[in-house]
């Protein structure tokens, strides 16, 4: 048997392993009249983080019954969305044993997208397991607060080659002037970034994808960040001042308007 108590109060001691062992993945999305953008993103890194982690598919047809199920019960059509892939009966002394999955879904209000420009302090550091947006972000989280202490909004990730790869919650693209530019790195490829690829060569609209190296910013004449919030401009990058990132941001967002809004199908 197990017991569990918070601020003195006994807890469900159902979740137990989940509160003890930090082992699972996610995705966050944002609902709008019940319909969401790019819900095939969502399913594909689900399903892909519950064979890596579990060795076990995901039942999607469950999960939009489940989504629904919590939308109605809260009476929301606009709500940000998190959905977490877990298993009570995970066991890491036997990591190999085949679970159950279980799923957790979380409801918050809606999100405001940023207008103002932000400023980002870069930071080596690479996560593990970059491709999988698993529950280990400890680090990204203290990589923001550590920027924040020293003046800036947020950090942004350099790898050990001096690549540029990632924000701490968001991917982030460059503006020379005529084309956007993807950074090349070991990174979560987010699910807004890849609909903004897929966008933009709807508009026929430049883009290319390559290194970019922290050393070479001043290259560069704007940033926009992007995750499933939106998208919004960076304004400064360490010492480097980007003055066109609205004229990125008007292009990706006009991008982002030709993505439909869906109810989630399994």
């Amino acid at each position: 048997m197990s017991y569990l108590s918070c601020n003195g109060q006994p807890m469900e001691t159902g979740l137990t392993p989940t509160l003890l062992v930090n082992y699972g993945h996610f995705t966050s999305l944002q609902v709008r009249a019940g319909a969401v953008q790019g819900w095939e993103l969502h399913l594909q890194r689900l399903q892909q983080g519950s064979r890596e982690l579990f060795g076990t598919a995901l039942d999607a047809g469950q999960l939009q019954q489940w989504l629904v199920q919590a939308l109605q019960a809260f009476a929301l059509e606009d709500a940000s969305l998190r959905i977490t892939v877990f298993s009570r009966q995970f066991d890491f002394r036997q990591p190999l044993q085949p679970v159950p999955l279980d799923v957790l879904i979380g409801l918050t209000p809606p999100a405001t997208v940023l207008s103002a420009p932000r400023s980002v302090m870069p930071m080596v550091y690479q996560r593990d397991l970059p491709h999988l947006k698993h529950v280990g972000t400890f680090p990204l989280f203290h990589l923001r607060r550590e920027a924040m202490r020293q003046g800036f909004d947020d950090a942004v990730l350099i790898d050990a080659k001096g690549l540029v790869s990632e924000g701490t919650t968001w991917n982030l693209a460059f503006w020379d002037g005529a084309q956007v530019v993807w950074p090349e790195a070991a990174a979560l490829r987010g699910t807004t970034e890849q609909l903004l690829v897929r966008s933009l060569k709807g508009l026929g609209q430049a883009q290319h994808r390559r290194p970019v190296a922290l050393e070479e910013l001043a290259g560069f004449s704007g940033a926009v960040a992007c995750n499933a919030t939106g998208v919004w401009p960076l304004g400064k990058m360490g010492g480097q001042v980007f003055e066109q990132s609205d004229a990125l941001l008007r292009v990706l967002r006009q991008a982002l308007v030709l993505t439909p809004w869906q109810p989630p199908q399994a």
